[in-house]
This record gives C-alpha cells, sequence and structure tokens, in this order.
C-alpha cells in the first residue's frame, strides 16, 4: 500500500489486558529483519498485538500491516538520490505524521533510519506519544551532535551493542542493551554443508560470496566494481565459485552490472538467502553495513568496502570520529578484515584483498583461525534474549 485510507480507527494504548496498539517505522532491509525479530517478542507478550506503519517483508509476515513499504526509505548516504527524492520521503513523513497524531497509537517504535524516525519521533513524544528507538545512532562513530536530537525525541533507546546504554546515560538518555537480534538467529557454529548443499554447492568447491548491498544506490555504486573484482579473481583461480544473494527488486540492476563486467556466466544469483550463501563461503566481498556483522557472526573472513557520491564522501569524512567504518572492525576495535573505501575501493585492490584471504600456503590458515576465534568471542557478547528484553524494556515505557 503506497498511500494513506480515507478513514481509519483511533488508537488507544490497550484495547484490553493483553492488545497492544503501536506504530513501527522500519527503513530497508537490515531494518526490516530487526522489526521482524522484535515483533515475535512483542507478540509473544501481547498476543493480539496491532502494529501498523512503515516496514518490509519480514514485519508483513508477522501480521504488520504496512502503509508504506521499507523500501520507500531506502537512500544512499547524502547522495543526489537523496536530494532527488526528499520531498517524496518527507511527504511520506507528514503524512505518517498526521496520521498517527490523529490516530494517537500507545507507543511508536523507530527501528534505525534515524534521520527520518528521530524528527518524526520528536513530534510524536510533543504530543505525548511515547517513543522508543531500536538501534542507537551511532553517535560514537559519526555525527556525535545528534545525542542532543536523541533525548528531545524519544523516551528509550533499545540498544544493540553493549558499551551505548552507559555512553547514552552520560546524556540522560535512558537505554537498556537488548543484544543484538541476529546473534541469536545465526549458529554460534554455522552449518556450511547444510547451506552448500541448499546452493547445489559442492564440499570441496572454493567458494566467494559477493554482497554489494542492499539497495539501489549501493548497487550503482558497487555492483560494477564488485564483478570486476571477481573477473580478475576468477583470472587467477579459474576454479572459484561465486555466488550473490540478489534483494529481488534489484536482480536487474545486479545482472546488467555483473554481464557489464564480464562475469555473468560465472556468477550464481540467488534470490535472498544471504544467510545460506554466507554460511557456504569461503570469504565474502561485502559492502559495509548491517550485512558485514551478519558475515562476522557467520565467522567468515570478509573484504569490507563502500563506495558513495564525491559530495557524501566528503561529509562522511568529516563527520566520522574512529578510524574503522566496517561493524566488526569497530567492535573489535582493531582492523580485523581489510576495509577499501572510495578510491581505494578499485577492482585490483579489492580482487587482491579476497585473493589473500584464499591462500592456503602461509601464515593465512593461522590468520582465519584467529579471525574465527575473534567474531566467536564476539557472537558470544552478542548473545541476549532481545524480544524479551526489548519487550520488557517497551512495557516499563508504556507503565511509565
Amino acid at each position: 500500500m503506497t498511500g494513506i485510507a480515507d478513514s481509519a480507527p483511533t488508537f488507544s494504548v490497550l484495547d484490553d489486558a493483553r492488545r497492544l496498539r503501536l506504530a513501527m517505522v522500519a527503513g530497508e532491509a537490515s531494518g526490516d529483519l530487526l522489526a521482524g525479530l522484535l515483533l515475535d517478542g512483542l507478540k509473544e507478550r501481547w498476543p493480539t498485538l496491532k502494529a501498523v506503519g512503515i516496514g518490509g517483508p519480514q514485519m508483513h509476515g508477522r501480521g504488520f500491516e504496512a502503509w508504506w513499504p521499507s523500501e520507500k526509505l531506502a537512500v544512499h548516504g547524502f547522495s543526489w538520490e537523496l536530494l532527488r527524492r526528499y520531498r517524496e520521503i518527507l511527504g511520506i513523513r507528514n503524512q505518517l505524521k498526521a496520521r498517527l497524531l490523529d490516530q494517537h497509537p500507545g507507543i511508536f517504535i523507530g527501528v534505525d533510519a534515524p534521520d527520518f524516525n528521530l524528527d518524526l519521533e520528536a513530534a510524536l513524544k510533543a504530543q505525548g506519544i511515547k517513543t522508543v528507538h531500536f538501534v542507537s545512532p551511532s553517535i560514537w562513530a559519526w555525527r556525535p551532535e545528534r545525542v542532543e536530537k536523541i533525548r528531545r525525541s524519544v523516551d528509550h533507546v533499545l540498544c544493540i551493542f553493549p558499551f551505548e546504554p552507559a555512553l547514552l546515560a552520560q546524556h540522560g538518555i535512558a537505554a537498556t542493551y537488548v543484544g543484538h537480534p541476529l546473534a541469536n538467529v545465526i549458529p554460534l557454529v554455522p552449518d556450511r554443508a547444510s547451506a552448500r548443499a541448499k546452493l547445489g554447492l559442492q564440499g570441496s568447491d572454493r567458494v566467494v560470496a559477493i554482497l554489494p548491498g542492499s539497495r539501489k544506490s549501493e548497487i550503482k555504486h558497487l555492483a560494477l566494481r564488485f564483478f570486476q573484482a571477481a573477473a580478475l579473481i576468477r583470472r587467477a583461480q579459474p576454479a572459484i565459485k561465486f555466488i550473490v544473494p540478489a534483494v529481488p527488486s534489484l536482480r536487474i540492476e545486479i545482472e546488467a552490472a555483473a554481464y557489464a563486467s564480464g562475469v555473468g556466466a560465472y556468477l550464481q544469483i540467488v534470490p535472498g538467502q544471504s544467510h545460506e550463501v554466507l554460511a557456504a563461503c569461503d570469504v565474502t566481498l561485502i559492502a559495509s553495513g548491517t550485512a558485514t556483522l551478519e558475515a562476522a557472526l557467520f565467522k567468515r573472513p570478509m573484504v569490507i568496502a563502500y563506495h558513495m557520491s564525491w559530495l557524501s564522501w566528503q561529509l562522511m569524512r568529516r563527520k566520522k570520529l574512529q578510524p574503522w567504518v566496517g561493524l566488526p572492525n569497530i567492535l573489535c576495535r582493531d582492523f580485523v578484515v581489510p576495509e577499501l573505501l572510495q578510491d581505494e575501493a578499485t577492482a585490483q585492490a579489492l580482487a587482491d584483498a579476497v585473493l589473500n584471504w584464499l591462500r592456503l600456503d602461509g601464515d593465512t590458515p593461522a590468520k582465519i583461525a584467529a579471525l574465527q576465534q575473534k567474531f566467536t568471542a564476539l557472537h558470544t557478547e552478542l548473545q541476549r534474549d532481545t524480544p524479551r528484553i526489548a519487550a520488557h524494556a517497551i512495557q516499563q515505557v508504556l507503565q511509565g
């Protein structure tokens, strides 16, 4: 549904002892996944829960009523695409705000997408609607000035990293560490054999997973250089298998980039299935974002890359506070996997970095084993009963 119905019933906090009425907004695929897992916990506590707003297929599968699809909010940094779509996105937010102020849900939960959600949360909170933000904006990584907006906008923050609540508390912001939902979804010891069988791969295959992103703008900036790197890797090791988990709506663009780089005939493109692909691969060439944490939880060596418009890159460089961009490196406080950003993300550099992980000689096997130990420790640290803890925190917000 891409518009607003003419009329809708007014929300109340609780219709009865169990029925909670809430609104949610999740932007793009990663937010949709996190929101879907959160809905599991909320529906366990409130079985007849009614949830509406902006969401994707994971949320829809839990009974969520999407007034707009989450892909409507998916844009790429400070890109020209954002400027081009600003009026459309602002219009969606204004319509959503008017509808929610009219219906007055019991609570609003913004899942990530801080540029969209924080202003919306501030407007709702000012009118007495309880607001929760799931996934703390990365004020520890960049844009620290955003902390003031968080304080104005939300009643509570659900944090997915253990160091965040103490940091927010320094600024008078209530927060709860809920763990990272993906740490419970992804097994501590991935079943590579099963994943390979599902994807038609042999146990002896050498497999590189290519994940150029889940947004159209990311495919535009990254897919061609990723596939050009794949062509160079294949030249060095012809037996390598390449597999790409594609967001179905972006498959045409991904295939076009693959054939333009000359590797289209050698790629296995599958619809979604990113977890199976990460479980099956030996190494992944991957766009910076939530997917890099998923790769770490699957204990996979990786090469992280990102590229954006010149203007976006200049703005991001000035605002970032840490030397790392990839989540595995940020959480391990070290460059445990290579990052190739902007001008450094050439096809040759990407190919060389991937090939370094594929070497069977020298100290590479020992480096991979050490990396997997670090990722296992990280996985354990992030494991919590996220749906239950988050639902309990939300109940405390509702009770004041």
